[in-house]
């Protein structure tokens, strides 16, 4: 697109509340805090990829939001003029821009650091709530226009379906191109000279070509991996970005603790896939998990906790007084004491050809991203329990039939009776209990299901374009090896139970565990936050006591 093209582009209405202008007042209180700077047609603030160093207000001119700036499919996400923001949730995150600010007409900026921003939005709390609103608004918008990531690949690929799994997980906007039914896509993988075996490939910024990329090379470029600080020993590793992790990062780092948090896939857990949590306090018309997840990483964020996402633990060690965790890419790291809050992971089916269809059918969470690749099919959903709950209301909107299979005899022997509730009100929902999954059907994708009503001995065929599991939960402890006291389940003995006086404390001191992996637990989110902001209490009590034994 020219210059005088994007001159000429109208500038965009605050339809939402994400473009708010800043009143006069507002922008006087700021000018302290910033530098104003003069800027030109054409002038670039930031690009598609840059660490978002600076909030942008515009105090004169024009500028415009820009996709795949300089490139072929360049295209204006937005236009704006004096009084409005640029940025969006990376601002607060600390991630990549996914996006390009270009001047179109002549005038001036005020340009304010992201730590200086993060300090105001603590100190002022009507800024703060503005910003976060604005920047989840925008975040949200730039999801549902597809901006981003593009993901080339055929659906029958599995590292198609893991790329794509990846940016859903961690709420990273996107578009997928499915090679097996778009023409344009074999003809751009010719124009970047992408040999077939190459895909699936991601494009970002519009013309930088990763062949196949790692989760943890695809975290680097989009900000959320973070490499181990070399020869520096933290106060706090937290291990696991759930619920928990992130309760245990917040309280540890308002309390000044050097705190660092990793995850193997995302932030918010399992937490983090489910479409609505309606009995969390504090939020009477229900919280998306990804908002709740999004919400805590910031908070997180703004007390100065580092993140780390993909980064997998591999193996738990002790060292003298620290624990060192390792993760994938032989980095290490070191810590005075360790939270574990690795939560579980959904069991999957004991059907044939399950591996098969995993690759494009099958999923472990309900997500928008999910609900869009299978609007206007029958769906299956497998559970009875919240989860499963969960998502059937959520599919529900979006599918125009969904069968809810569960081994149950009622809805309610392991699900919220308000799910229940609304589960048997839903006109295009069929519950199944007392019944089992035996077959899976289909050629290449997923058509159809061969389910038994264990009561009765019979089977039914029924047509399912997707499969959602939630079928209870293992413990991720696979790298704990035997480091640690487990119970006959795998979970993590904690307490009296492995031998210590502190509540959450494991059989090693200094090493904790909250939320979903630790045995005994509640499995419910607003425990597992509460434990993870009892964790970090334990944690001082075990640094005062090493302090006081070393004195």
């Amino acid at each position: 697109m020219s210059a005088t093209e994007l001159a000429q582009s109208p500038e965009t209405p605050d339809l939402l509340g994400a473009f708010p202008r800043l009143t006069d007042e507002q922008i006087g209180a700021l000018l302290e805090h910033g530098e104003r700077r003069p800027v030109k047609a054409g002038d670039v603030l930031f690009r598609e990829g840059d660490e978002s160093a600076e909030l942008f207000v515009i105090l004169s001119g024009q500028l415009a939001i820009v996709e795949g700036h300089g490139g072929p499919g360049e295209r204006v996400i937005g236009v704006h003029g004096p009084g409005r923001i640029l940025g969006e949730l990376n601002l607060l995150t600390g991630q990549a821009s996914l996006t390009t600010a270009v001047v179109t007409e002549p005038g001036e900026v005020l340009a304010l650091p992201a730590e200086t921003v993060r300090d105001l939005a603590v100190e002022d709390p009507r800024f703060g709530d503005l910003l976060l609103r604005v920047c989840m608004l925008r975040r949200s918008m730039l999801t549902k226009l597809g901006a981003g990531l593009r993901i080339i690949g055929s659906r029958y690929s599995p590292d198609t379906r893991r790329l794509r799994d990846f940016a859903a997980r961690n709420r990273i906007p996107h578009v997928w191109t499915d090679l097996e039914d778009d023409a344009s896509a074999e003809a751009l993988l010719r124009e970047l000279d992408v040999a077939p075996e190459d895909t699936p490939i991601v494009i970002w910024a519009g013309t930088h070509v990763l062949r196949n990329p790692s989760n943890a090379d695809l975290g680097r470029l989009i900000g959320l991996r973070t490499s181990a600080p070399r020869g520096r020993v933290c106060d706090l590793v937290v291990v696991g970005a759930g619920p928990a992790g992130l309760a245990t990062a917040v309280y540890g780092a308002s309390d000044g603790l050097d705190t660092i948090v990793l995850d193997a896939v995302a932030t918010g857990g399992q937490a983090g896939t489910s479409p609505r949590i309606e009995n969390y306090l504090g939020f009477p018309e229900g919280v998306a998990g990804a908002d709740l997840a999004d919400r805590a990483l910031i908070q997180a964020r703004k007390f100065g906790a580092s993140l780390s996402v993909p980064s997998e633990a591999l193996r738990l060690e002790q060292r003298g007084d620290h624990h060192v965790v390792m993760v994938d890419g032989d980095e290490e790291f070191e810590g005075r004491a360790v939270v574990i809050a690795t939560g579980v992971r959904y069991r999957k089916l004991d059907v044939p050809r399950l591996e098969e269809f995993e690759r494009t059918n099958v999923y472990y969470a309900a997500t928008p991203i999910e609900a869009r690749l299978c609007r206007g099919d029958p769906v299956a959903v497998v559970g009875g329990g919240n989860s499963a709950g969960q998502a059937t209301v959520f599919l529900s909107k979006h599918a125009p039939r969904v069968r809810l299979i569960l081994r149950e005899n009622e809805l309610t022997e392991h699900m919220s009776r308000y799910l229940a509730d609304r589960i048997e009100r839903s006109p295009n929902v069929e519950v199944m209990p007392h019944s089992e999954v035996r077959e899976l059907l289909g050629h290449e994708e997923l058509e159809g299901l061969v389910v038994e009503d264990t009561d009765r001995g019979e089977r039914t065929t029924v047509e399912a374009r997707a499969l959602f599991v939630f079928t209870g939960a293992d413990p991720c402890n696979g790298w704990l090896g035997d480091e640690l006291a487990l119970d006959e389940g795998g979970y993590v003995l904690t307490g009296a139970a492995a031998g210590s006086d502190l509540p959450l404390q494991t059989s090693r001191p200094g090493v904790f565990a909250a939320g979903d992996v630790r045995s005994g637990s509640v499995r419910r989110v607003a425990a597992a936050v509460g434990e993870g902001a009892m964790a970090v209490r334990l944690v001082h009590e075990h640094l005062r006591l090493a302090y006081t034994a070393s004195a």
